[in-house]
């Protein structure tokens, strides 16, 4: 098996938003903000190859949205997921499954493209997309706090095409994914998002979606004003960075622009970051 990251491009979210309650004193010395407050996130993905599977770990935000939206987010950076793919000798054709950490539309908005006549069709035409039910039906049906981040065009064409799967979290992982050694449920930033958990060259690999999105997350109280319930995401991300840091794992930083990997450490201010660096140096 082998693993990669994948650069989609760089995006600005506005920093208050994505540190919660953390006072930007503290925040802009991990993410500095620009004029306007607003920080520059990566859309990193994961491209597993295992055996006759190649499986796709979230696409990004895509290109079929108009420049109105695309300007509320600053889209910039000379790399799309055609391009990261290219480099790495595939095309979207091999794709044989693309999993969802969750239906974000910064995590799933190039499972789907626009045709120049304005039709929506599979990006990736051969692939299984994997999703769950509990999340699914969350987000076809949105609250109205999440609303903004549920984009139907991303979504209904996936359920349409017949090419949906879910993956069922009483039952463990699929079969068709035998590179997931675990799919870990988190619930607090929305629900049911999932965080694969893969063994790679004698490591624990899992990517951490936005249960984690950068290493400047890893204090307990920097959780994102996004999250739908962030005494949960809390909850869920002391547990997971205890166990990180207990087996020494790899933690894939999906939004962090610097960071593309990172471990942590007990300390006696609680689990804090130990080393950074690429996932291509283990």
């Amino acid at each position: 098996m082998t693993i990669h990251t994948l650069d989609t491009g760089l995006f600005k979210l506005d920093g208050g938003a994505m540190f919660g309650v953390v006072p930007k004193s503290m925040w802009q010395k991990l993410n500095p903000a620009d004029e306007n407050n607003m920080c520059t996130w990566a859309m990193r993905c994961l491209l597993v190859e295992d055996g006759n599977r190649l499986v796709l770990v979230d696409n990004g935000i895509g290109d079929k949205q108009d420049q109105k939206f695309r300007g509320h987010f600053y889209l910039h950076g000379d790399d799309t997921l055609e391009k990261s793919l290219r480099q790495k000798g595939f095309t979207s054709a091999d794709i044989t499954d693309v999993f969802l950490t969750h239906l974000h539309f910064d995590h799933c908005g190039g499972s789907v493209l626009r045709t120049p006549d304005g039709k929506l069709q599979l990006a990736f035409p051969n692939a299984t997309y994997w999703s769950n039910q509990a999340h699914w039906d969350w987000a076809v049906t949105p609250n109205p706090r999440e609303k903004a981040s549920f984009l139907k065009e991303n979504i209904l064409p996936i359920q349409e095409s017949g090419h949906l799967q879910f993956v069922d979290p009483a039952a463990g992982v699929p079969d068709a994914l035998p590179s997931f050694r675990e799919i870990i449920f988190a619930d607090g930033h929305t629900e049911k998002m999932m965080l694969p958990l893969l063994r790679y060259k004698d490591r624990t690999v899992v990517f951490m979606a936005d249960l984690l999105p950068s290493a400047g997350h890893v204090p307990l109280p920097y959780v994102m004003a996004y999250d739908m319930r962030p005494l949960v995401t809390m909850d869920e991300k002391e547990q997971v960075l205890r166990r990180a840091a207990d087996e020494n794992w790899v933690l894939v930083l999906e939004h962090d622009s610097r960071v593309e990997c990172c471990t942590v450490q007990h300390t006696e201010k609680g689990v804090r970051v130990a080393e950074t660096f690429r996932l291509d140096e283990l």
